[in-house]
């Protein structure tokens, strides 16, 4: 196989739930900060030169409006696998209480072996479950813009932070059992190319920052933990 379209990972922007540093999951009514909605801004204007083939999105309104911000005019596609992880009953609770309950060490140092609690209200899957349906979604969709557009071809999918670090685990060929040693930002762009036999990141949580920016590490985790969802920004 030659080279394939081209790959820019976006995760959506700050939300409300990361200004309150919760597990928003598939919390309904969680939408972008103003600070989010300025952040996508300035990433639009740095993808302003671009030209995208295809424009596909997480079913959850804060990356919907991530697109909506980031490609002004075009329709994104809604594609159900590449929404949030599922995380059952952790689903909407503080990270800072999180860290204290014992799945969280499972899912920092086994993430491959971590199911979250079932809740009557929320569903539930193991990160296996989600980096599966992740990876096959993007690689499906690669395939199809590689197909209807060519192997120049850029195309854009925005998500989530677990979603996101399960894609770039499996491109640098690490696996799940990477998955904890990648770190994205609200309203960053990573991005990722097939090519032979295995793909090539070019670049992973880029968001134009100051590199100060991203030194600091959330007081409510643990030395030498990721944040689960991803960093709160």
């Amino acid at each position: 196989m030659g080279a394939v379209a081209l790959l820019l990972l976006v995760r959506h922007g700050h939300s409300t739930a990361n200004a309150d540093a919760v597990l928003a999951g598939w919390t309904e009514g969680v939408g972008l900060t103003e600070r989010g909605r300025g952040d996508v801004g300035r990433l639009a204007e740095r993808l302003a030169d671009v030209e995208v083939a295809r424009l596909v999105t997480s079913p959850l309104q804060r990356c919907r409006e991530t697109a909506g911000l980031l490609l002004p005019g075009r329709t994104a596609e809604v594609v159900e696998d590449l929404g949030e992880c599922r995380y059952g009953a952790w689903t909407g609770r503080p990270i800072a209480e999180l860290t204290k309950d014992p799945l969280w060490r499972t899912v920092q140092d086994d993430p491959a072996s971590a199911r979250f609690p079932d809740s009557d209200r929320y569903a539930a899957e193991s990160l296996s479950e989600m980096a599966e349906r992740t990876v096959a979604a993007i690689r499906r969709i690669d395939d199809e813009v590689t197909a209807e557009r060519g192997p120049d071809a850029v195309w854009v999918a925005v998500s989530h932070g677990d979603p996101i670090k399960a894609v770039l685990a499996d491109a640098v060929g690490a696996g799940l059992a990477g998955l904890q040693r990648v770190h994205v930002d609200p309203a960053s762009v990573s991005v990722i190319r097939r090519t032979g036999s295995r793909p090539m990141v070019l670049a992973t949580n880029s968001s134009g920052e100051a590199i100060g920016s991203g030194l600091a590490r959330p007081a409510t985790v643990p030395p030498g933990d990721a944040t689960v969802g991803g960093g709160t920004g």
